[in-house]
């Protein structure tokens, strides 16, 4: 580790030192090459320093809370709970990132031999040349896995108001009063939840709603399940100008033709991601990338230059840490071995650590539609569900797409508290082409949110308050 440029002699030189390049250094080295691998910054990248890691500690941190409050869904049963130090919380989040850091990645390292470390900014020459620290990395292939960073939306006024993003939200050693959080996707509705348990008063401003990709029955029945929290969420608004005065940024909007001002303490960005290509001289050196600044890559990661790849979320797709990990494979295995590997995210099953959470595999409904195939669905609602009922949790829907004459599922969506532990079982069924015929005839354990896979499949077909407990 450290500031080492070696001048040649690499088979493959990895730009960027998250997941992606960690997964596309370790496939390489594990087929014999040499490979450098350039990191700017912390290493470990996005998700276990300032993402997946920090923000699911966080909204376990916060759970009990909430499940404290939601005691008197039981006859007889008291609990309370609060947060008595804020900090302390942020410090054992930061203890866990630490040593998720060392063990995932700093002490990974050592293990390669055939890895060298390089400390430093990477880009590229017009002529294609690899440069660091003003120096040359020959590499026979090189791999771009730069990751993402924060999206700052342009709206008049901001750049004179101090924001919070995702990462420094995390941080914050004391909580504020209030908070506006512009933005209804994954990151937005995760840390709202995560705030207003904490006891900040939440408002969510968002063009489109709640989680807008997901089928709409989920983000509508979602966002009833914040405001029965007390999260204020205002969607179908067109910001103005933004302005901060008086300890307060002040939002101004128009909704449904009417001027109004959103006002909070603290102002939280959560517009999205956008790929870190920038800086990289890539157009010069034939890189070609998209409006946002995504890396264009074909079915096997190559980009628009021969002998250069790209993975993760700088190709400004599926960013999702599994799939940046699942690409950087498939590319290091294109790039070095010549594989012929191809991307496949036909069955990427998706999950927004929400409560309840959200989880998807395959298509939406629209997207199906979209593409002009004749379907059914299925939509059951977890009052149906027996883990559910014993929970005295009912909060949330499943629903499940087919091709309407085959009956093979194509989709299926999840809103519940323990979604993100279901979903893997559609991708399976999904992958392997079932239909829902042979998903409800299957055996599922009883009183888990699992089976109300099994049910909402034969809800296609039959009425499941016919039916009782374990029939079918």
């Amino acid at each position: 580790m450290g500031n080492v440029v070696e001048a040649g002699g690499f088979d493959l030189a990895v730009i960027g030192a998250g997941s992606a390049g960690f997964s596309a250094a370790i496939t390489a080295a594990d087929e014999g090459k040499k490979v450098a691998l350039i990191g700017h910054g912390t290493i470990g990248g996005t998700c276990v320093n300032v993402g997946c890691v920090p923000s699911k500690a966080m909204i376990r941190a916060v759970e009990p809370l909430h499940v404290a409050r939601a005691a008197e869904r039981f006859d007889g049963i008291e609990a309370s709970a609060g947060v008595t130090d804020w900090k302390a919380v942020v410090a054992q989040k930061q203890a866990l990132v630490d040593t998720l850091r060392g063990a995932k990645y700093e002490d990974v390292l050592p293990q390669y031999e055939g890895v060298t470390y390089i400390e430093g900014a990477a880009a590229f020459a017009p002529d294609g040349a690899l440069m660091v620290n003003g120096g040359k990395i020959a590499a026979h292939k090189v791999i771009i896995a730069t990751g993402s960073h924060p999206h700052v939306p342009d709206i008049d006024g901001m750049d004179g108001v101090e924001t919070l993003d995702s990462t420094s939200a995390l941080a914050l050693e004391a909580l504020p009063e209030s908070m506006m959080i512009m933005g209804g996707g994954f990151i937005g509705v995760e840390l709202a939840q995560i705030f207003a348990r904490a006891g900040v008063a939440v408002t969510i401003v968002t063009r489109r709603g709640l989680v807008p990709e997901s089928e709409p029955e989920i983000s509508t029945a979602l966002r009833g399940y914040f405001e029965a929290e007390g999260i204020t969420v205002l969607s179908g608004l067109t910001y103005e100008r933004v302005e901060q005065a008086g300890g307060k940024v002040d939002l101004h909007v128009s909704q449904d033709g009417a001027g109004k001002v959103i006002s909070a303490e603290r102002l939280l960005l959560a517009t999205g991601r956008v790929p870190n290509s920038a800086g990289m001289g890539l157009s010069a050196a034939g890189i070609e990338t998209d409006k946002r600044g995504g890396i264009v890559v074909d079915e096997q990661m190559r980009t628009t230059r021969e002998g250069v790849y790209a993975a993760g979320d700088v190709t400004g797709r599926d960013q999702f840490v599994y799939m940046a990990a699942y690409g950087a494979k498939i590319a290091s295995r294109n790039a070095v071995a010549d594989a012929g590997m191809t991307y496949d995210n036909s069955v990427m099953p998706s999950v927004v650590f929400s409560d309840p959470q959200v989880a998807s595999v395959g298509m939406t409904e629209a997207e199906a539609r979209g593409q002009g195939i004749h379907l059914v669905t299925s939509v059951l609602t977890l009052d149906n569900v027996p883990r559910a009922l014993a929970a005295r949790d009912t909060r949330g829907l499943i629903k499940l797409v087919a091709e309407a004459r085959s009956k093979r599922l194509i989709g299926a969506h999840i809103l519940a508290p323990e979604g993100s532990d279901s979903i893997q079982t559609a991708a399976m069924a999904i992958k392997a082409g079932m239909t829902y015929d042979d998903l409800g005839a299957m055996i599922f354990p009883y009183l888990t949110t699992v089976e109300g896979l099994k049910l909402a499949a034969q809800t296609f077909e039959q009425d499941v308050a016919k039916l009782s407990c374990c029939a079918g």
